[in-house]
């Protein structure tokens, strides 16, 4: 098939490349414009602007979609469908019904949980035990298109969001190329909204840790933040990035340091303990709880 390509982070270029791969043609990619990024603020391309340059493809990077020439622009492309993947920016309606075929999103939930912004992280924060792909026809809702194909998946008992995503990538990666395949005898389904839950975008104030909460949720809160933004807990006057975690039994005043075993520490919640199996410090790179303190003096409370 002829495709626009849509998308802008690292979970987008794995699609990107496999639908290179199964000999679809690509018309363009569209992608959001380079930002400033690092100390000297250098316009920095996103990763599927820099994966399409690296293919020999066109690229394109438009502020808006709302502009009459941009959206003539698109339909003059002549695509047989569009494949959107975290593209970033809204799709209005002249654009959605430019491809022959239409629009394609591919969706990291199991559709009508968790549409929005933050699918991944808002699962793993919620306790789910399965997540999946939702390959949605797109339309003037926010992921709120009939599904066509979902491809369903566990969550591990100690996966962190970072972990997820890479998986997630690559499944639908694979879901696509399949519903290419298969979309002359697909069904689309309509969701039912009574269902639908929203994952909102992550707001940084979340990821300040409150010890007071139940150790199962601060667990997953820590899990569904890693690697970005990143749980946070103060150490002293150091800020910690806390990374990976899982509950286990322990009582203390919320916050205090209970134990150290190799590879870890235990913290006291609201109900229960924590144990710590992966931080950042300040200007560190991540690694192992125990090896990561080496040098600061064990705390003994956690704010």
């Amino acid at each position: 098939m002829r495709i626009v390509f849509m998308g802008t982070p690292d979970f987008a270029t794995t699609t990107l490349d496999a639908l290179v791969a199964a000999g679809h043609e690509i018309a363009c990619a569209y992608t959001r414009a380079p930002r400033p990024a690092g100390r000297g603020q250098a316009l920095r391309p996103s990763p599927v602007h820099a994966r399409a340059l690296a293919l020999g493809l066109p690229v394109r990077h438009p502020a808006t979609l709302r502009d009459a020439a941009e959206q003539a622009a698109f339909a003059a492309l002549g695509a047989d469908v569009a494949v959107v993947v975290a593209y970033g920016l809204l799709l209005p309606q002249p654009v959605l019904d430019a491809p022959r075929l239409g629009c394609l999103n591919i969706h990291a939930s199991l559709l009508p949980r968790w549409r929005g912004a933050a699918p991944i992280q808002r699962a793993i924060m919620a306790g789910d035990a399965t997540t999946g792909i939702s390959i949605m026809r797109m339309e003037a809702g926010l992921d709120t298109g009939p599904v066509l194909l979902t491809r369903e998946t566990p969550i591990g008992a100690a996966e962190t969001a970072g972990e997820l995503h890479d998986r997630l990538a690559t499944l639908g990666a694979a879901a696509i190329t399949e519903a290419l395949d298969r979309l002359p005898t697909l069904v689309a389904v309509p969701q039912d909204d009574a269902r639908a839950t929203h994952a909102a975008r992550i707001d940084k104030a979340e990821a300040r840790i409150d010890w007071s909460r139940p150790a199962p949720e601060l667990a997953r809160r820590i899990r569904g933040l890693s690697p970005f933004p990143g749980a946070w807990c103060l150490a002293g006057n150091e800020r910690l990035k806390l990374l990976c975690a899982t509950p286990v039994p322990g009582t203390g005043t919320p916050g205090s340091v209970l134990a150290a075993a190799p590879g870890a520490f235990t913290v006291a919640c609201g109900e229960g303990a924590v144990a710590i199996t992966r931080i950042q410090r300040e200007g560190r790179r991540p690694m192992p709880a125990d090896e990561a303190l080496r040098g600061l003096a064990r705390p003994s409370r956690l704010d």
